[in-house]
């Protein structure tokens, strides 16, 4: 580009003046306008071409990474410097070959970024974790964090995660194989049967996916209550309430936790309520939910397999201030069943194991295995079937009963 490469710095910054002092939404005219006006007029048609779709990556939405938001297929977009973008579309990560002109740029994309979410990211505030509304060409929410140098020492850091509304079907589940056909009728009783339940997995193990399919299932007569600090959840079904937990703004204000959101949801008469994503003291939160009385509330949290539930629980709760005793008796009356979800060898996500939940004469909850992915059934699917056939009794002698 003959007339602007030595300048193209500088015109971007008078861009951007004119852009802010005008209020003008920065459509491909009002930028193609402004840099006629900024250039004094002496760049040709190539030259402005290229300018505005410079502008525009330095100015609009994602910048260099609007084309891989807008692939269905994104999961996951880190950023690492100007020369590493990885991607995860569901088979883990693949680096891709989008490329940053420097670190620079990728820093005022995460500045641009951190401003869309409310949010700060300079030299005093050198981290940001914050939410997107409307990113990218299908308009998804996108999870935002970043880190610029000096604390990441290889470059600006930039985590993308995408939150796209998850609708799938048990039964399309169970086609794509995700759901093993012999578990099949598990899951639907377990729903059906309205016990409690978690579903527990790495990060982007199918979680979400998971649990949005067997909300799916539940009686269109019932009123689900989701609470999240991330909208995820969108399950086929005909009342769902959504209520998202939010951050504090710029000015240290305006937070509202996924802990008072709970308290909102039972004053709406909830017939089922679900937690997204337990990261921290929040489990208190999801316990207190579960232990509310309503039947077949359910949840998700991080941990590599059901077994691991107990401590991994014991940890988050000891950050809310509940020590073992009591998060073991919450634990033992909350819970009834614990699926985990991993990807296999070949990356694919889906069902890995189903524990029961279980208290021993010590008082210390423990997963008895029902069902794992490499070896089936274990004698403990006698008494998850026994825990099912006594719930659906009662279901159908008492209907009104939560």
């Amino acid at each position: 580009m003959t007339g602007l490469t030595d300048q193209r710095a500088d015109l971007l910054v008078r861009v951007r003046e004119r852009l802010a002092s005008e209020s003008a939404d920065p459509t491909p005219q009002v930028m193609a306008d402004a840099i006629r006006a900024e250039s004094g007029g002496v760049l040709g048609d190539t030259d402005l071409l290229e300018a505005l779709r410079f502008l525009q990556t330095e100015l609009v939405g994602a910048g260099r990474l609007e084309e891989l938001l807008a692939d269905p297929d994104v999961a996951d977009i880190l950023v690492v410097g100007p020369d590493q973008v990885w991607v995860d579309r569901g088979i883990g990560l693949r680096r891709s070959d989008v490329r940053f002109t420097d670190d620079a740029a990728v820093r005022r994309l995460a500045v641009r970024l951190a401003l869309g979410a409310g949010k700060r990211l300079d030299d005093a505030a050198p981290w940001v974790d914050g939410q997107l509304s409307n990113v990218g060409r299908r308009g998804y929410s996108v999870r935002l964090h970043a880190v610029i140098p000096p604390i990441s020492v290889d470059g600006t850091c930039l985590s993308l995660r995408v939150l796209r509304p998850v609708t799938q079907h048990l039964a399309a589940l169970v086609d794509r194989g995700a759901i093993p056909p012999e578990i099949a009728a598990t899951m639907s009783s377990i729903i059906d049967a309205r016990l409690a339940f978690l579903i527990v997995g790495g990060t982007g193990a199918g979680k979400t996916t998971m649990l949005s399919a067997m909300l799916g299932r539940v009686d269109p007569a019932e009123r689900i209550l989701c609470v999240e600090d991330a909208v995820e959840l969108a399950p086929d079904h005909p009342h769902v309430v959504r209520l998202v937990a939010r951050t504090a703004n710029v000015e240290g204000v305006g937070a509202v936790a996924v802990r008072d959101l709970v308290r909102q949801a039972l004053r709406m008469r909830p017939d089922r309520i679900v937690v997204g994503e337990v990261r921290g003291a929040e489990v208190v939160d999801l316990l207190t939910a579960l232990n509310t009385g309503h039947e077949g509330c359910a949840g998700t949290l991080h941990a590599n397999s059901t077994t691991e539930v107990p401590a991994r629980m014991e940890a988050l709760a000891a950050l809310g201030g509940m020590d073992r005793a009591a998060l073991h008796s919450q634990l033992a009356a909350a819970v009834h069943v614990v699926i985990g979800v991993a990807r296999d060898a070949d990356g694919r996500r889906g069902v890995s194991e189903i524990g029961l939940v279980t208290r021993g004469a010590d008082g210390l909850v423990r997963i008895a295995p029902v069902w794992l992915r490499d070896n089936g059934f274990t004698d403990a699917r006698a008494d998850l079937d026994r825990l099912l056939s006594s719930r659906s009794t009662r279901t159908v002698s008492e209907p009104g009963s939560r």
